[in-house]
């Protein structure tokens, strides 16, 4: 059986298009980066977050193709802490001398809802545009992109609009249904 899911791609080409959410009021939140790359810390993440929005692709990766990934010079992940809990995450991925894909973002699903996924979007567009000031040697960013697909929260690209991203291309297409994996194997049965 096969579902139709819907791609969309948007862009900022300017650091003033970012448009910032402010941090919710009343609570204890701040975002750090991982700079200790762990492939075990980055999995938790992916999964904890995707599990229950059909991540799926990186999944079957061995741990040397995770640490490879998040070794790479200019990859970066911003974590997203309540009260010293994760609640959600950035991975930053250059591609060129100018280009930063948001390659992944989201919230664990007990803080969706909360107004923390503006922010986190925000402080983490900020960074992409910034990627040079901790990278010596790379160039400026010219572009930052990223992608959503009609599998991911309905709030997605509402958030990325007000965030001041544009959309540039949109692809529709088919794909197998398979279940919700949940963040761990059979977590949802």
């Amino acid at each position: 059986m096969s579902i139709t899911v819907t791609t969309w791609y948007l862009e900022q080409t300017s650091p003033e298009d970012l448009r910032p959410s402010p941090a919710p009021e009343g609570g204890d939140l701040r975002i750090e980066r991982a700079e200790v790359p762990s492939p075990e810390f980055g999995r938790f993440l992916y999964t904890a977050v995707g599990g229950d929005l059909h991540w799926e692709d990186r999944l079957g990766l061995t741990y040397k193709e995770w640490r490879d990934i998040l070794e790479r010079p200019g990859a970066e992940i911003w974590v997203a802490y309540e009260k010293g809990t994760p609640a959600g995450y950035v991975e930053l991925t250059p591609h060129d001398e100018s280009a930063v894909e948001i390659m992944y973002f989201g919230l664990l699903p007990a803080f969706r809802g909360r107004r923390i996924g503006g922010h986190l979007l925000s402080y983490g567009t900020a960074r992409a545009w910034d990627l040079a000031d901790r990278w010596p040697g790379r160039a400026p960013t010219g572009r930052v992109v990223l992608n959503t697909c009609s599998l991911d929260g309905e709030h997605a690209v509402p958030n990325y609009l007000r965030r001041g991203f544009r959309l540039y291309d949109t692809k529709v297409g088919e794909r197998a249904e398979t279940p919700t994996p949940g963040p761990w194997p059979g977590a949802r049965a």
